[in-house]
């Protein structure tokens, strides 16, 4: 028995096989699991539930943080294990069967899952698998390498199961900062003014009676998916950072700027990794999670404090950052999501956002979630938590994809997450469109002009022009609005029809 990892000796003697503690989970189950992007998920009892599954009927509701890594989605799906799930995924097995109507996924901006479950508006959790670094003298629970949803599943689940993570150092407690909204109407403004400011506990608190298994396992963290800097996001963070420095010589933002904030995944990752080569200086982070570019930040001494819920890098980079945890501890904060997401925050510490968009319309509207206009990718996350309450919202994507086969500036977003009232600043590889204070018609031109392919900007050019032509504060050919994705569908291309293919349509 590892004492220094289950501190409270009346648990010892809960400590059981990932078997013996998925058996506590039953068909029919809403289920509360750790996991914030690819970190702090549980790595075994997830795996016990899909070999269960195979021999009897077993489907539960899951909830999460963010997606989660090792696969866990994908063996749960396979084995047909999720019959619902929320808030948030980024795997393609289970990405198919949502898709397929198979499983009922429920995409919420993350900073509500908990406030509905504290309310009542959702089912209970019934039982919480949370992975742990370890457990104290009180049976508080220190969390890994993220927070996400785990402090509120753990307090409201009837049962909960303890995932310690002997991979994980033990230098890690200490990193974690866990505070709870009081309930309404009772509840008072949330005491948070900086980043750096500590606000809760370092572990998560829970009756001791409630923890009902304890497993350990020894696996890391699946590392980050994203892609190094590329030309295109190099420019993308060029056109950012000299707009941020127009900003400051107006006066608008200082030499360290506001807090920033960075959605998950490749491109918003490569433009924060731009502001090493900034100007910048004494820069705070105030996000949902940290990524490759956060530590490369820290490292280069532009960065002074990065709070967020998760910490999720690529292998390399993961492994520096748990080697070196005395350097980088002082200078970083894991909170609950609803903190680290919470509008109240974020509207007081005036963040800087940076988010991706799948698509966004000439009239500055952002579709960050569906393929298409009906085929789910991952989720809205974060990304509406902070544009919504920002003092800049920056969407980042590149012009085009597939190819070019698809324009990324379309004349009508397929499907709207982020409304044109909630975005200030478009930026792709071609340029930077600044909406701020532009009517509708206004916003088209910039947005045209700056951030559209040049093989693509003609076409919309005209489709603005005859939607002119019909009139309207927003202008628009309803008939065609969406016939650029119609195209795809159709054809594989929005590039418009050549003369044979028309023939052959």
């Amino acid at each position: 028995m590892d004492k220094e990892r289950i501190r409270l000796a009346r648990l010892h003697d809960k400590v059981v096989s990932a078997d013996e503690a998925a058996a506590l989970i039953r068909d029919g189950m809403t289920v509360g699991m750790s996991g914030f992007t690819r970190a702090g998920d549980c790595k075994e009892v997830p795996f016990a539930l899909a070999r269960r599954a195979a021999a009897e009927p077993l489907r539960i509701t899951l909830m999460t943080g963010a997606s989660l890594g090792n696969d866990i989605d994908r063996v749960l799906a396979e084995a047909d294990v999720i019959a619902r799930r929320l808030p948030f995924q980024s795997d393609a097995t289970l990405r198919r069967k949502i898709n397929a109507g198979e499983v009922m996924f429920i995409d919420q901006h993350l900073s509500e899952t908990v406030e509905q479950l504290r309310s009542g508006q959702i089912a209970p959790v019934d039982v919480a698998v949370v992975e742990a670094v370890a457990i104290t003298e009180q049976g508080g629970i220190i969390p890994s390498t993220s927070v996400g949803n785990s402090a509120s599943f753990a307090m409201l689940a009837r049962q909960v199961i303890v995932e310690i993570n002997l991979n994980m150092p033990l230098e890690l407690e200490g990193l974690h900062d866990i505070y709870f909204p009081v309930q309404r109407p009772y509840r008072q403004p949330i005491p948070l003014i900086a980043p750096a400011q500590r606000i809760g506990l370092p572990y998560i608190p829970v009756d001791p009676e409630k923890i009902a298994a304890i497993v350990f396992t020894a696996k890391d963290d699946s590392p980050s998916n994203a892609l190094p800097p590329d030309a295109d996001t190099r420019q993308i963070a060029g056109h950012l950072n000299e707009f941020l420095l127009r900003e400051v010589r107006a006066g608008r933002l200082s030499p360290s700027l506001q807090p920033l904030q960075a959605g998950i995944g490749t491109i918003a990752n490569a433009v924060l990794h731009g502001m090493i080569a900034s100007p910048f200086r004494d820069l705070q982070m105030y996000s949902e999670v940290l990524q490759d570019s956060t530590i490369e930040l820290l490292d280069a001494g532009r960065l002074a404090f990065a709070s967020a819920s998760s910490v999720t890098l690529t292998r390399e980079v993961y492994q520096r950052f748990l080697s070196n945890l005395d350097r980088y501890r002082s200078r970083l904060l894991l909170r609950p999501q609803e903190i680290s997401n919470h509008p109240e925050i974020l509207r007081r510490l005036g963040l800087i956002t940076i988010n991706t968009a799948l698509e966004c319309d000439i009239y500055g509207n952002v579709n960050s979630t569906h393929v298409g206009g009906t085929h789910m990718m991952n989720g809205i996350g974060g990304s509406g938590d902070f544009a919504r309450n920002a003092h800049l919202s920056v969407f980042v994507t590149k012009s085009v994809a597939k190819g070019g086969d698809i324009s990324s500036i379309v004349p009508m977003v397929a499907h709207v997450d982020h409304t044109e009232h909630d975005v200030d600043i478009i930026v792709t590889e071609h340029g930077l469109a600044d909406l701020r204070g532009l009517a509708p018609r206004e916003r088209a031109g910039t947005i045209i002009a700056n951030c559209a392919d040049p093989q693509y900007r003609h076409l919309l050019g005209d489709y603005f022009r005859r939607a002119c032509a019909h009139g309207g504060q927003t202008p628009h050919r309803v008939e065609e609005a969406l016939s650029w994705h119609a195209a795809f569908r159709d054809r594989g291309t929005m590039q418009p029809a050549r003369p044979a293919q028309a023939l052959a349509a």
